[in-house]
């Protein structure tokens, strides 16, 4: 794997490490790089998440604010990929994929999942990326 500079990393509590593998690994297709017993280290992009077990720190309550995390695509082939990966093998929705600001110049294409810890994925695929971080 290419390693790109600066790396992103992220830790995040789970309930489950072998949920949290299955999740990622089986559903999502991505790299798992390491499982230990209280932590497993996630390739999201080429990115770090790092997955702690902690058990008091996981929400029953599944909100999309004001924490979720995910990745932002660069092509809409890398996107749509991620989002067959989902579907195919049952990954869980929390908000199906929708279009946000239709017809402006920021429309992007979004969908979150939940994984097994009630942590919230969004994933994003804009089609003018010069404007990720520009006002609406």
């Amino acid at each position: 794997m290419e390693i790109k500079r600066p790396i992103f990393h992220l830790a995040f509590p789970i309930k489950d490490v072998s949920q949290t593998v299955s999740f990622f690994r089986d559903k999502l297709k991505f790299q798992v790089e390491l499982i230990e017993d209280k932590r497993c280290i996630i390739s999201l992009g080429g990115h770090q998440l790092v997955a702690h077990l902690s058990e008091k720190d996981v929400s029953e309550k599944v909100s999309m604010y004001p924490r979720h995390f995910g990745v932002i695509f660069d092509k809409e082939e890398d996107f749509n990929t991620l989002l067959k990966n989902a579907k195919d093998n049952g990954a869980p929705f929390f908000k199906e994929p929708f279009a946000r600001f239709p017809g402006s110049p920021r429309e992007h294409r979004s969908f979150f999942l939940v994984d097994p810890s009630n942590n919230l994925l969004e994933f994003k695929w804009y089609r003018n990326p010069e404007l990720i971080f520009k006002p609406a």
